[in-house]
């Protein structure tokens, strides 16, 4: 064979089908795969050669990770390095998640959904919105940072909050046949112009808004395209699975393949109960039912302050949610719905101020919060909780994000051994002390839950990373180490690989990665991210 621009010699594949690892040497031309050899070695037969030829001795090589449900939908055009997501080994990020992101819209919705958003990805005053459409914005992603790209490759799912936005508002109502068709329009034309399915956060509005006529009129149209929907759904607390129930029955109506975003059972009442979800999935799988789903390897949850709101507190805007909390007799309503009565927005729970921590806000004035619980900042200033959470609401104008520790270790690992189980690390980079899974979810599975504690085998894992998640996008060439896919690729130590955030510290980079590949280029080498900026837009191909 000619001569490859890069030979991996004596390297352990898992190839991302979970199948068991084989040594082999792979060669990699024009950013394919070009040809794997195995046992090349041992076998004495011809070698590929290459212009560069790297001895992996001790190393796993791998697809690139595929981040199945990311935050990442202003950091890719503001942070060329993005080590984040690259020094994990994350080659594809999945984007426009939760039902709330920035395409489509038009000059008023987008004003309003990057307040709404705030918490999840800052205000974006550093980047220039010079997109409207879902394809304006694909292109954006292709051609970021003049010209060059971006730093890993990104999908993108219609977002069905911003969708509602458009064509009926902030309004808790039924759309008209009128506005329905309008929706359905948006839909179609966001995947025509690329994008992999649609998400809905049906506990954030306005999307949570549509009642399940709207949502099945609309899954049906992305089912037309070949598409998935990806619904954060009604309720991971109280109600969780009959919420599961709902998404199954609704995605099984439309005729639409199904994808549960960080499929979690979360707050007291759901402790011990992550077998009764997979009892509910497993009966929908034999009887013909398209379902995968995401979870990252942590307890604790991630989302904005004012997420826990009732949804009648939400109605009509962040304008109109501010007016709200300012005022006194409406904002001790507010306070009665989060405290006694369990707010939708809260998942039906009623707040417990001691598991909700301040992870970040946008006004710096604000900082001595970070870090602290709701209930602990309230004990320092002498103050009942809501006057703190209320305070940081207007203050911060809706920015705070929190997190939530309500989550339980067995439900976790009971998940993630789900035979159609993926890996999201539902990553929030903004804020000053963000959740952990940003940095760290892809390693912290090979290093936690494979090596230290045996949950998942080596090859099993890294198919949740890789195969089943390009599977599920409907990726022809990538996600597999074959001959002829793409060489998005990573090379990691399965002795050392771990992550290296913490809640303590969340920024801190893995160990045990010390080459990432995306379209043969090197993107991390030696450890070290270098300046190459390989990613692109992945649009839906059938």
């Amino acid at each position: 064979m000619d001569l490859a621009d890069l030979v991996v010699q004596d390297v352990d594949v898992a190839d991302g089908s979970g199948a068991p690892t084989y040594r082999a040497d792979v060669a990699v031309k024009g950013g394919r795969i070009v040809a794997i050899v195995k046992e090349a070695a041992a076998a004495g037969c011809q070698r590929p050669r290459g212009t560069r030829e790297m001895d992996a001795e001790g190393l796993v090589l791998a697809p690139g990770f595929i981040d199945m449900h990311a935050h990442s939908d202003l950091a890719l055009l503001r942070d060329p390095d993005h080590s984040a997501k690259a020094a994990q080994g994350v080659t594809l990020e999945v984007i426009g998640q939760d039902g709330l992101s920035y395409a489509p819209v038009d000059d008023r919705t987008l004003a309003e959904v990057r307040r709404t958003i705030a918490g999840w990805n800052g205000h974006g005053d550093d980047v220039d919105f010079d997109w409207r459409s879902v394809g304006e914005y694909l292109d954006r992603l292709d051609h970021g940072f003049g010209g060059e790209g971006i730093a890993v490759n990104a999908a993108y799912l219609v977002p069905q909050g911003t969708v509602r936005m458009l064509a009926v508002g902030w309004e808790d109502r039924e759309a008209t046949p009128r506005e329905l068709d309008r929706m359905r329009q948006l839909v179609a034309d966001g995947l025509r112009e690329g994008a992999v399915g649609m998400s809905s956060g049906l506990t954030y509005t306005p999307g949570m808004y549509a009642r399940d006529a709207e949502l099945t009129a609309l899954c049906r149209v992305v089912a037309e395209h070949g598409g998935y929907w990806c619904p954060h759904h009604r309720s991971y607390g109280a109600g969780a699975l009959e919420a599961y129930e709902e998404m199954v029955a609704l995605a099984r109506e439309a005729g639409c393949p199904l994808h549960l975003a960080h499929a979690t059972m979360n707050f007291g009442v759901n402790e011990g109960k992550a077998p009764e979800l997979l009892a509910l999935l497993d009966e929908a799988l034999a009887e013909g039912a398209d379902i995968t789903l995401d979870t990252y390897p942590y307890t604790p949850g991630c989302t904005t302050l004012a997420a826990l709101l009732p949804s009648w507190a939400n109605e009509g805007g962040p304008e109109a949610v501010l007016a709200r909390l300012r005022d006194d007799g409406t904002a001790e309503r507010i306070r009665h719905h989060l405290e006694v009565v369990g707010a939708d927005g809260c998942h039906g729970v009623p707040a417990e101020w001691e598991t909700i921590e301040v992870s970040g806000v946008n006004d710096p004035r604000l900082g001595p919060y970070v870090g602290r619980t709701v209930r602990e900042s309230a004990r320092l200033r002498g103050e009942e909780p809501w006057t703190v959470a209320r305070r940081l609401l207007v203050e911060d104008r809706l920015g705070p994000t929190i997190l939530q520790h309500v989550g339980h270790e067995e439900n976790v690992r009971a998940i993630m051994r789900h035979r159609v189980h993926t890996g999201g690390s539902d990553g929030i980079l903004h804020g000053d002390k963000p959740h952990p899974r940003a940095y760290g979810t892809f390693p912290h599975y090979l290093g936690h839950y494979v090596r230290e504690l045996g949950v998942l085998t080596l090859e099993e894992c890294v198919a949740r990373l890789t195969g089943r998640p390009a599977a599920r996008l409907r990726l022809p060439d990538r996600g597999l180490v074959r001959e002829g896919y793409r060489a998005d690729l990573v090379l990691f130590d399965p002795a050392t690989v771990a992550a290296g955030s913490t809640f303590a510290a969340p920024r801190t980079l893995p160990t045990g990665i010390p080459h990432v590949l995306i379209d043969g280029r090197f993107v991390v080498e030696d450890g070290r991210r270098t300046d190459v900026l390989a990613g692109r837009a992945v649009r839906r191909t059938a």
